[in-house]
């Protein structure tokens, strides 16, 4: 395995040492596993760099959905209130807190990912239904 030297402030060695012996593990286990924890989390991000006020965030049902990132609102929840409750971009902007600009990202956003939001606005209906039926 190739060595690097690493420099770290002080005190960040004297935490990251602390935690390496509360978790049994020497110092290198613990800096590997923390690069290894910190690199699968960039890597499974997979945010538009297009869309700078769009990132994707874990739901409730643990699969990723497209969130504008100051408020953490879904992308779909714009969508709705456009095409189905009939808002404009201003009402959807006074409504919901959110600036023009993350409104117009999030329909913008919607047109290049319609197929993946609308499978998942479609999922979400399935279960309000089935959740109905079973409780009716």
């Amino acid at each position: 395995m190739p060595r690097y030297a690493l420099n770290l402030p002080q005190e960040l060695k004297q935490e990251a040492e602390k935690l390496a012996r509360q978790q049994d593990v020497s110092l290198n286990q613990f800096l590997m596993w923390s690069v290894a924890e910190k690199v699968a989390s960039l890597r499974s991000q997979i945010s538009d760099s297009r869309f700078p006020h769009i990132a994707y965030r874990l739901g409730a049902a643990g699969s990723p959905a497209p969130v504008l990132l100051r408020t953490n609102l879904r992308v779909q929840t714009v969508v709705v209130a456009v095409n189905n409750w009939g808002y404009t971009p201003e009402q959807v902007a006074h409504e919901f807190d959110l600036t023009p600009i993350e409104v117009q990202q999030a329909l913008a956003f919607y047109d290049l990912h319609r197929v993946e939001i609308d499978a998942a606005l479609q999922a979400e209906v399935a279960i309000e239904i089935a959740h109905a039926t079973a409780h009716g």
